[in-house]
């Protein structure tokens, strides 16, 4: 199985996240906040998507006819790739995004003589504390709605940018730089439109049990946050989640895309 893939998702990863995390916290709290941790935990869940997705879509392509071997994967293909790599990816991110999103609400501040403590003192402390507190199962709050919210956005993700590379590219050559920082940008804003609003419930099933549990799943917490504050809800974010996305997601496949055709 091909590694060049996953150690460029790493890579990629890593870049995108340095450029899109202040995106990220905007819709929470302090722009660098909760950084260092997203960068060490990106070289697992990075690796994965990209790693399983091109794999996943060599073990597809080898299954088809033999003469049809030299042509590029088919769409349907590719967004399976993607389905794969989103559902995997969303598994191993799962207690990393939790503790980023538990860190990034945390508003006490820190080391401020008369003021409460902070409730965790970095991801180390956080994992242990939700573990102690929530046991196993905590830490994998709100990972079905995750995996629910990137599986198939994943296969959005790479159906995008594959179609816009091939679109734009002449036939048997490579795309440009070009191409790929807008395929790869429309790529990340086509996945954000699609998953904003699995990505509201994640977040508040991550939250749930911060000092009480509110929801009693997914569904329930669905239904009480339109109940409570309307069909809008589910888009809560979209604005600031798309302009994270175009230059964000340009960087990681243009990266990416480089590191492939070096290493090849």
């Amino acid at each position: 199985m091909p590694v060049e893939e996953f150690v460029a998702g790493w890579i990629s990863g890593a870049l995108g996240l340095v450029l899109g995390h202040p995106f990220d916290t905007v819709k929470l709290l302090g722009f660098f906040k909760g950084m260092s941790f997203p960068i060490a935990s990106i070289a697992v869940v990075n690796s994965v998507l990209f790693g399983v997705y091109s794999n996943t879509l060599l073990v597809l392509t080898a299954t088809a006819h033999q003469e049809r071997r030299a042509q590029p994967p088919s769409y349907t293909h590719i967004f399976l790739a993607g389905c794969t790599g989103g559902f995997l990816q969303a598994y191993c991110l799962a207690p990393f995004d939790l503790i980023k999103v538990r860190l990034q609400n945390q508003t006490e501040p820190m080391a401020q003589p008369g003021s409460p403590p902070p409730q965790y003192r970095g991801p180390v402390h956080c994992a242990a504390s939700i573990f102690r507190e929530e046991g196993y199962r905590g830490l994998f709050r709100g990972a079905w709605a995750l995996m629910l919210r990137d599986t198939p956005t994943m296969g959005v993700y790479f159906l995008t940018y594959e179609g816009l590379c091939r679109q734009y590219t002449p036939e048997g050559q490579n795309p440009s730089s070009a191409t790929v920082l807008v395929a790869g940008g429309f790529a990340g804003i086509a996945s954000w439109v699609a998953a904003t609003p699995l990505d509201v419930i994640k977040s508040r099933m991550q939250m749930d049990g911060l000092r009480r549990r509110v929801y009693q799943g997914v569904l329930d917490c669905m239904v009480s946050s339109v109940r409570q504050e309307g069909l809008g809800v589910f888009f809560r974010g979209v604005t600031i989640n798309s302009a994270r996305a175009f230059p964000v997601n340009a960087v990681t496949f243009l990266s990416y895309e480089y590191l492939l055709r070096l290493w090849g």
